[in-house]
């Protein structure tokens, strides 16, 4: 084979590489039913936080707000917290979308209060507008905790609630947060 056989064999393959490569590429995902959930939360969310810990009495409520984006060609919903909790300033971020292979939403939370980054899951009920989850997340002291969580939506409002073992190991409601959407 000679040099000049080799250099336009080489060229060939080259050239081809980017047609063969998109030809094998699977094709991109689009937003399917699944995601029109997602976008009922894009926008900016008034909340009232409302927290107990376990063991101790009800805080003061505290204010917040939420600001919901899809990103990522309408797949995933970006959300950002901003208020305060337990008196201190507030941060969260959290992404969701919908797994086909898991058939649930999924999601990861993280925030100013915890080091390190929650998991969530969730089913949707078209009929009772609630998404239903758990979420794991770091419990500060090198476990993990595990917790349940509800949103239910009304026209413009939506209510977080979250659950999580008692110090007599029955479930009992540590967090409420009530969401007002900005018009």
């Amino acid at each position: 084979m000679t040099r000049t056989t080799l250099r336009l064999l080489v060229c060939l393959g080259l050239s081809l590489t980017p047609a063969i490569a998109a030809a094998q590429a699977p094709p991109m995902p689009t937003p399917g039913p699944e995601h029109a959930v997602l976008k009922e939360d894009v926008g900016t969310w008034d909340a009232t936080v409302e927290m107990v810990m376990p063991g101790a009495p009800a805080m003061p409520a505290s204010k917040g707000v939420e600001t919901n984006v899809l990103s990522c060609n309408g797949l995933c919903l970006v959300t950002d917290f901003k208020g305060e909790m337990m008196g201190a300033p507030f941060q969260g971020h959290g992404v969701s979308t919908w797994d086909p292979a898991k058939k649930k939403y999924v999601g990861s939370w993280s925030d100013s209060m915890a080091a390190g980054l929650a998991v969530t899951e969730a089913t949707w009920d078209p009929a009772k507008k609630t998404m239903t989850g758990t979420m794991e997340a770091p419990d500060g002291n090198g476990g993990t905790a595990k917790m349940r969580s509800t949103v239910e939506y009304t026209a413009g409002k939506r209510v977080f609630s979250m659950f999580m073992p008692g110090p007599d190991g029955k479930e009992m409601s540590t967090m409420r947060i009530t969401y007002t959407k900005r018009p």
